[in-house]
């Protein structure tokens, strides 16, 4: 009851991979180059796959590998292929959402655990329990459910591991099964397809629905506003307040979502609920701190979504204008106090940058602390994203595979912008 649930991160490729270990996770999820749920990522080849699980483990870390579309019937043979592969290389469990997947791979790689995916829709205690008893070792736990269906769960059913996502986009659809990208560009979401119908800028240009049973009365009515607007996309998710909850409630693991979000976006979010969670352990639990350093991520709102009673709006989202921009990831060393730097956004060399060592430690470097310089060895006063720069600086904690970021200083009031 007392143990920190695990923080599993997403990995959808070798960078990515890199960015959630030197962050905190204590596992990745991934996916190979088809046949999960996120088909645009750059995904894993099997040699890759095998130098990844290797890395992970190095760092004392797990690998679960996606196996969770919805398969059709054209896809078994590609499953059978991918589970011969797998069952030589050590990875720490699968992930599957389609009952038949699961079936095959407890009987071709019994040696590997199965994970159930939230694409199965596991919302009761009779599902949990079919699950456990078919032998998959862990469940996540469809996302409708609110904080007392996911304790009866897990006190209903011993002997299985609860998983649950805490942090990034949400579907409007149950547990993400949704026909929007297969009606409208003929890419299923339920296969690795989706283009996010959802996302999409909408008008209103007239609709109104009137009931059989209710002649005369608008049942249902859509008002047309003269603009666009993302009508259909809900709030992301954020439940870094409670993750004592999920702690005392024998949670596994928590999930964050964003397998095709980019690598500065994931080394934040990791370094929130890492820190968070070390926090709680030693009893110092900073929420203020962490929805600080989620607001300059948040492009939507942040919600509670059905954790709670009734979704709570955790934090607004921010103008782009207002967020701290990652102007550069620290690559290799290049020399007594210089790094090679890939510029992610431009920035003037005059400001201030802070760099994101984990533990949310943001130590800032005045003009003074760092120089960049060309290729031909020329100090520059700004560089631009997509450039390769070599940057003096000689503090003590930087090193490879760290983020900066513009630093802005906190309003008057203490409060952030």
């Amino acid at each position: 009851m007392n143990t920190l649930p695990e923080l599993l991160a997403p990995a959808g490729n070798p960078d990515k991979l890199a960015t959630a270990l030197a962050y905190g996770a204590d596992a990745v999820y991934l996916g190979g180059r088809a046949l999960s749920l996120r088909a645009k990522t750059e995904g894993f080849s099997f040699p890759e796959l095998r130098s990844a699980v290797e890395l992970a483990h190095g760092r004392g870390a797990k690998v679960y590998f996606a196996l969770n579309l919805l398969a059709w019937e054209q896809h078994l043979s590609i499953v059978e292929s991918y589970l011969e592969e797998l069952a030589s290389i050590d990875v720490d469990a699968l992930i599957i959402a389609d009952p038949g997947i699961a079936a095959m791979a407890m009987k071709r790689v019994p040696h590997i655990p199965v994970h159930i995916s939230t694409q199965a829709n596991t919302s009761n205690s009779a599902a949990a329990a079919f699950w456990r008893d078919l032998g998959a070792r862990r469940v996540n736990v469809a996302r409708e459910l609110g904080a007392p269906a996911i304790r009866a769960m897990v006190s209903k059913v011993p002997g299985l591991e609860f998983e649950i996502f805490v942090h990034g986009a949400m579907c409007m659809a149950v547990s993400g099964r949704c026909l929007l990208s297969s009606h409208l560009t003929k890419r299923s979401g339920n296969l690795g397809h989706c283009t996010h119908p959802c996302r999409f800028d909408y008008t209103v240009t007239a609709v109104r629905l009137e009931e059989r049973l209710r002649p005369g009365e608008d049942t249902w009515e859509v008002r047309d506003r003269g603009e666009f607007s993302q009508v259909m996309a809900a709030e992301d998710l954020c439940l870094v307040k409670y993750l004592n909850w999920f702690r005392a409630n024998g949670i596994a693991s928590l999930k964050i979502e964003g397998r095709m979000k980019t690598p500065s976006y994931l080394a934040q979010v990791t370094d929130v609920y890492r820190t968070a969670l070390d926090d709680l352990a030693a009893g110092t639990f900073r929420p203020g701190l962490y929805l600080e350093e989620l607001q300059q991520l948040a492009t939507r709102p942040l919600s509670s979504a059905f954790f709670t009673p009734s979704p709570v709006t955790v934090l607004p989202a921010l103008s782009r204008a207002l967020t701290k921009n990652i102007v550069g990831r620290i690559i290799e060393p290049a020399g007594p106090g210089a790094w090679v730097m890939d510029v992610k956004h431009r920035f003037e060399t005059d400001a201030p940058l802070e760099i994101l060592l984990p533990g949310l430690r943001r130590p800032v470097l005045a003009p003074a602390d760092y120089g960049a310089e060309n290729a031909e060895g020329l100090r520059l006063n700004a560089a631009h994203g997509g450039m390769r720069v070599l940057l003096r600086c000689d503090h003590p904690d930087i090193a490879p595979g760290l983020f900066l970021r513009s630093h802005l200083p906190a309003p008057p009031d203490g409060r952030t912008p």
